[in-house]
């Protein structure tokens, strides 16, 4: 009998833990999960760990873990709570592959100790890469870990480029839907609310994230995380935005011609590609149809509507701590936006406004990352503040 591959799942009450833990319950002669890791929402944590037995679950808001482990320790279960039992969790020998699932800085720590561990990473949280891509890419080549993204544009990148020379491949093609308001004007967007900016077209997804899609700041971390999973220049990696959200992305090669994946807009089609180690599991699922491939658009980001496009590509160009600036403070400003505080152009501003106040380090150690977006965290708030009492940043 084949061995089941063990799973541990970071984030696993959010949008793509949720996913995931779906995508598992329809092979259960493959996986099994292990172990479980949330944010702050312990109820879903406990019905999870009820459900699914795994050897431990972690809340990293230590105010719910007496909740936590009232509920799951007389089941057998082992409980923990924090960030740093989280990051010590991820060198256990109980489970071979980590769904990163979790969203923002919170998921860098935790990625490079599973790494030093020499698991499996199934990477759903792009700013692991996006923050520290040189530190983290350093660690996989001394560690027998494999990485596969799990974010559909990077899967598809992936899959374009098996059985390919690097060397033939003359760009990246990352699509956007282009969020819900790709046809509105500047100024139109300058009064939309965080309840127009959570109702995406085509994805369900985190609100953070969704957030994220509408300013295309997603499309910006996109850019700087296909640097670092393939191995290219910045210059070479292009978005382009396609409404439809049926090609997830495309490789152009030296000769002219393009390959494309193509799919539904599902995440269960990535997660499915990265636990299966890069192989084609058999689903069930309503597959894509010719008669919904009838109308394809492309167009180019407007980076003047939308001037998050140039930000990730300065990122790359400038290098160092640059990302993990923006990173920071992207997270201050959606997090305000969602409550109400600053509106959808400030956290345009407030990024700017941050990168021009944190001091520039070319060669940053993780030290200094763990310093930059402390600083950055602070920074951006301030500014918060300051517009939510009429001023500006």
């Amino acid at each position: 009998m084949k061995q089941l591959k063990r799973i541990a799942i970071l984030g696993s009450t959010g949008s793509i833990g949720t996913q995931t833990l779906d995508v598992i319950s329809h092979y259960p002669d493959r996986f099994k999960v292990d172990m479980l890791i949330a944010g702050s929402k312990v109820d879903t944590l406990i019905q999870q760990a009820v459900k699914w037995r795994p050897s431990m679950a972690i809340i990293a808001d230590t105010s719910k873990y007496w909740k936590l482990k009232d509920a799951l320790e007389p089941l057998g279960i082992a409980t923990a709570s924090g960030s740093e039992a989280i990051a010590d969790a991820m060198e256990r020998e109980t489970y071979d592959c980590v769904v990163t699932a979790t969203v923002g800085y919170s998921g860098l720590a935790p990625t490079l100790r599973a790494i030093k561990a020499g698991k499996d990473i199934a990477l759903a949280n792009k700013e692991t890469l996006v923050v520290a891509g040189d530190i983290v890419t350093a660690a996989l080549r001394r560690s027998s870990s494999r990485m596969l993204p799990v974010d559909s544009e990077h899967s598809a990148i992936h899959q374009c480029l098996v059985g390919e020379n690097s060397a033939d491949v003359r760009r990246l093609i990352i699509t956007a839907s282009g969020g819900p308001f790709r046809t509105l004007t500047k100024q139109q967007i300058a009064g939309v609310t965080s309840a127009d900016a959570l109702k995406h077209p085509n994805w369900s997804m985190g609100s953070k994230i969704t957030i994220d899609s509408a300013t295309m700041m997603n499309k910006a971390f996109e850019i700087i995380e296909a640097r670092w999973l393939f191995d290219i220049p910045g210059d070479k990696i292009t978005p382009v935005v396609h409404p439809q959200s049926i090609v997830h992305s495309m490789v152009e090669f030296v000769d002219g011609s393009v390959k494309a994946q193509l799919g539904v807009p599902d995440m269960r089609l990535p997660i499915r590609y990265a636990l299966g180690d890069a192989s084609r599991l058999a689903t069930s699922d309503m597959p894509l149809t010719l008669e919904r491939c009838s109308q394809l658009t492309f167009e180019a980001p407007d980076a003047d509507r939308f001037p998050a496009i140039k930000l990730g590509h300065y990122a790359l160009e400038k290098g160092g701590n640059t990302a993990c600036v923006i990173n920071a403070a992207n997270e201050i400003a959606v997090a305000a936006f969602l409550r109400g505080h600053i509106s959808f152009t400030d956290i345009y501003a407030i990024i700017e406004h941050t990168l021009g106040t944190i001091n520039y380090i070319a060669e940053p150690s993780y030290e200094d990352y763990v310093a930059t977006n402390e600083q950055s965290r602070a920074v951006a708030d301030e500014a918060v503040g300051r517009i939510k009492l009429g001023g500006t940043c």
